[in-house]
């Protein structure tokens, strides 16, 4: 053989072997988004009714190393599927010069089992007799499937060097509707694959090597094509700019040398010089779009404040790079120790409707939280647990050696996915979330519990957070604002939910939870001058039960207020079958006077209506006739369960216009509608879900009144003039014009006239 040949044989022999040392797929991105597809790739999980078959190339131009690889590909993407006999069913297929069935769809019913049996698949080698299997899978169709009940997927894992015709079985595939994803291993032929696949090729087609890549391809083109659903809304497919390779051989002019011409005999002619030509194996491009899910990154709510820079670590970890000033601290900020000594159980939702990436979200929060708010001085113990169907408690209240240790601890709480039953979670929270230990009067710290959900309950919360707060827990709700309304029915009050839209709005939140830990009933407004009336509903919807706790409810508001005449005067006014003044806003210049007579307030029954209540008290409670003192500020606050409110919405807006402000506390399943005009255009209502959880409300409903007692006034409003007299405000102050003969600084007085 010629030199020339020999040299040949040599170079095509070499370039053979090469291995797939260089990216055969790449994605023209950042490194950022590179990682950020990694971590979805993680976080994927699909759980819908659907037949999935792996075709798997074990033909002797794949060889055994690519078939290993092939085989963990099939792993990885059986990793995210919620394998069961109702949902996900997979099978595979190892084909060569003939195809052999590893398992059919309905043998086996566990991932761990489907892993098990993949990862012993058992090289074969032979021919890669594509077009065969396919037939075959015509002619049989998915074996062990639901006959396309549900939707198939076929997976075919190849180097795209088939020794037949693949286009029509392939075809007719798809037109049967099965979904086709052409997988390249080795150096794959990827106009075969592109044959293979369905359409949009460049969504269908990828590459087995880079796992992580093509397992958030696989998934992201059947979330595209609603086969099902595998992330959450704050992940989105996107399309990116890439490249295929492929190794080729090619044969280029080297030069020219001497050749014969005939045979090399006597007869043989030397001709001059002949082209000699070289082959060798070079990478081939071919641009293409390809299409990948990315996720909210660690990064993402920019967590390094004061000029940090954020350095991504995983799936939910980062670290800052501080500047010199806050160098040591957590997210380059100081820590804002909590000073208050509390328990604090972090429930965490770790059930299906939160998503994965909601569940790690929520331990962002919380590692956020513990490193930005506990020290070794502390007097804060924290404890997590997570639930779906039951409650499991990751790390007891209090149970670790330092915030590194409780970190790492968080970490590796894992995401369960399962009902909602955030019922049955705080009913088991309220029991064993703070350990068995019974602590009583000062030697108990503060207990709360703090929920973070991202999906509704699926059981009944009411009744269990009503529990939990007889308990004496104090309960916080974290979630997203489609869940207010359930979160304030758990926690009892508005004031104790923190809702937020996007990640960066809960990590925002930590500061808000901080304060919400620490916060104490404050001693009321014991230096602001106020004129107070309490509006008790006593109709028969309340009953007598119900009305005696809100007797003690305002009983213990009182105490916040130093009750004399040149402070707090208070008054009560009841409703029901009639309205009654139990007594008015001069009746009583003490505290304790006050006390007593609230005791005997009385329980009216009968059809109540608040409209009437509110006129009584504009004509004949907060008048100057009856008390009321002017230049002070002046409040109403009723107490209602919701009945009788309908027609109170105009008389409530005429005490406003009159300088009076109105607060309405409304219990139980009230008509919210009603309450809500009632509450007028600053929304003065708080909402309680029980008569029995009113004293939780005490706090939120002095900071009110506070607030309220610090407003400026109008000095004619309610007017100070008796007797139909005009008020007048002038440089800062008022005087009354009198008529009809009425005199004096209110005009309440008349002169003494002689008869004639």
């Amino acid at each position: 053989m010629p030199s020339v040949l020999w040299l040949e044989a040599i170079c095509i022999f070499l370039f053979a072997g090469a291995p797939p040392s260089l990216p055969l797929q790449e994605v023209h991105v950042s490194k950022e988004t590179i990682e950020k597809i990694s971590a979805a790739s993680k976080m994927m999980w699909c759980s819908a009714a659907v037949d999935v078959l792996f075709l798997i190339d074990g033909s002797h131009s794949v060889g055994k190393g690519s078939f290993e690889r092939a085989k963990h590909f099939a792993i990885t993407v059986c990793d995210a599927l919620d394998i069961n006999p109702k949902r996900v069913r997979v099978g595979a297929l190892q084909f060569s010069s003939a195809p052999r069935l590893e398992f059919p769809l309905d043998s086996l019913s566990t991932q761990q089992e489907v892993k098990a049996k993949l990862k012993r698949m058992v090289f074969k080698g032979g021919r890669t007799e594509t077009g065969l299997v396919l037939k075959y899978l015509l002619h049989m169709g998915f074996p062990g499937g639901r006959n396309a009940s549900v939707p198939q997927v076929l997976i075919i894992v190849t180097d795209g060097r088939s020794q037949g015709h693949v286009a029509l079985p392939a075809k007719q595939l798809q037109e049967r509707g099965v979904t086709v994803f052409a997988v390249g291993v080795r150096f794959p032929r990827w106009e075969e694959l592109h044959t293979l696949a369905s359409e949009p090729r460049e969504q269908h087609v990828l590459m087995a090597e880079q796992v992580e890549d093509a397992t958030n391809g696989l998934f992201s083109t059947l979330s595209s094509s609603a086969i099902c659903t595998i992330a959450s809304p704050d992940c989105k497919v996107q399309p990116h700019p890439c490249e295929h390779k492929t190794l080729e051989t090619v044969r280029e002019l080297a030069g020219n040398a001497l050749c014969w011409r005939g045979s090399r005999g006597t007869d043989g002619v030397l001709a001059a010089l002949c082209p000699f030509s070289s082959w060798k194996r070079v990478f081939l491009t071919h641009p293409t779009t390809c299409y990948r899910t990315t996720c909210p990154g660690p990064c993402d709510s920019q967590p390094c404040q004061n000029g940090g820079t954020c350095v991504p670590e995983g799936l939910d970890r980062y670290r800052c790079l501080c500047t010199p000033a806050f160098r040591g601290e957590a997210n380059c900020a100081p820590a804002l120790s909590l000073e208050c000594r509390i328990d604090v159980l972090f429930l965490l939702d770790s059930s299906a409707g939160t998503t994965l990436e909601g569940f790690l979200r929520s331990k962002a929060f919380v590692k956020r939280f513990v490193q930005a708010s506990l020290n070794q001085d502390s007097r804060v113990r924290v404890g997590v647990a997570w639930y779906s169907r039951e409650l499991v408690v990751a790390v007891p209240v209090g149970e670790y050696q330092d915030v590194p240790h409780l970190v790492r601890s968080l970490d590796a709480v894992p995401f369960s996915g399962g009902a909602t039953l955030t019922g049955s979670a705080l009913q088991q929270a309220a029991e064993r979330g703070f350990g068995r230990a019974i602590r009583t009067g000062q030697d108990r710290p503060r207990r709360v519990v703090v929920l973070l959900t991202e999906s509704r309950s699926q059981d009944e919360v009411a009744g269990p957070a009503h529990h939990a707060r007889l308990r004496e827990l104090l309960l916080l709700g974290v979630g997203s604002e489609a869940l207010r309304a359930e979160l304030e029915e758990i926690t009892g009050s508005p004031k104790h939910v923190m809702v937020y839209a996007t990640p960066q709005d809960l990590f925002n939140q930590v500061p808000e939870l901080q304060r919400k830990l620490c916060s104490r009933p404050r001693p009321g407004c014991q230096t602001q001058s106020l004129d107070l009336v309490f509006m008790l509903d006593a109709s028969a919807s309340v009953g007598p039960e119900n009305f005696a706790q809100m007797q003690s409810f305002v009983r213990s508001c009182t105490l916040q207020f130093d009750v004399n005449p040149d402070v707090t005067q208070i008054g009560l006014v009841v409703y029901g079958s009639q309205v009654q003044t139990a007594f008015g806003l001069d009746t009583h210049v003490t505290r304790a006077a006050v006390l007593r007579a609230m005791t005997q307030a009385p329980y009216l029954g009968g059809e109540g209506s608040a409209g009437t209540a509110f006129l009584h008290i504009y004509d004949k409670v907060m008048t100057v006739q009856r008390g009321a003192r002017p230049g002070v500020p002046k409040a109403v606050v009723v107490l209602t369960g919701g009945r009788g409110a309908e027609d109170a919405a105009v008389p409530a807006q005429k005490l406003r216009n009159n300088g009076v402000s109105v607060l309405v506390v409304g219990v139980g399943p009230v008509l919210r509608d009603a309450l809500r005009r009632l509450a007028g255009p600053r929304d003065s209502l708080i909402h309680v879900a029980a008569y029995a959880d009113l004293r939780y409300h005490q706090d939120e409903l002095i900071e009110w009144l506070c607030g309220e007692a610090k407003r400026l006034v109008n000095l004619c409003k309610p007017s100070p003039c008796m007797n139909e007299g005009t008020c007048v405000l002038r440089n800062g102050n008022y005087h009354c014009e009198c008529r009809g003969g009425w005199e004096g600084p209110h005009c309440e007085t008349r002169p003494w006239r002689y008869p004639h």
